[in-house]
């Protein structure tokens, strides 16, 4: 079987999975409970199984992050994140958030690699208001989609797919971000919003980014894909 024969296979599992996700992410949003095969990636009550990095090392993170009632509160400020100790292949993430003041900036960056800076070798999945969906390339990680250029490419950003698909301000929303292989598909409440292909990382941490605005997180998880 040719290279390219294998590829569509991948294409046509992740998309199956992308779309079968779509399909549950809104009974997923509406109940918190994880099924059993997945993992829940951030428990709810404290920071087990995440470094919270800031670039200052005097820095107090407990006035960036914040835990109320299930809730993961984020300031914005300063530029950060926090990232789980693990790095993670072949799997879909599921995180749910929203924007409890004024709308602004922020990501979910996947396969993170090497040290802790702003903004580490990473592919950003953007959350930024309006846009969420787009893919950032940032530290030398490079996909197909954004190597050849063209329309929706502008500096190191690849525009997702569609309009937004995003909720109002003050309503949780759901991504779900499927990394299989080289390929990473992402969906915004359900909606399909962009595929990267080729991407030069497979695996790395996951990060949510302390990016300008307050945002908030909950029911954060993860499964395999095989």
């Amino acid at each position: 079987m040719t290279r390219s024969s294998n590829n569509w296979l991948v294409v046509g599992a992740v998309l199956s999975i992308a779309l079968a996700t779509g399909q549950a992410v809104t009974a997923q949003t509406a109940d918190p409970t994880v099924p059993k095969e997945k993992i829940i990636l951030w428990n709810g009550v404290d920071f087990t199984g995440w470094k919270l990095f800031l670039p200052d090392p005097s820095a107090d993170v407990t006035k960036t992050w914040s835990i109320d009632k299930g809730v993961l509160r984020c300031e914005g400020k300063p530029a950060g994140y926090m990232r789980t100790e693990t790095s993670y292949a072949d799997y879909h993430l599921h995180v749910e958030w929203r924007w409890p003041e004024k709308p602004g900036n922020n990501g979910v960056l996947v396969h993170m690699s090497g040290e802790d800076k702003v903004w580490p070798k990473s592919l950003e999945c953007q959350l930024q208001a309006g846009s969420a969906g787009d893919f950032w390339v940032i530290g030398g990680v490079e996909t197909a989609q954004h190597a050849r250029g063209g329309d929706r490419v502008r500096g190191r950003r690849t525009i997702k797919l569609r309009d937004s698909s995003e909720k109002e301000p003050g309503q949780w929303n759901a991504y779900d971000i499927i990394c299989k292989d080289d390929w990473v598909v992402v969906l915004v409440n359900g909606v399909l919003q962009n595929v990267a292909t080729e991407c030069s990382e497979r695996n790395g941490k996951i990060c949510l980014q302390s990016e300008g605005a307050v945002i908030e997180y909950r029911n954060l998880w993860i499964a395999p894909v095989e």
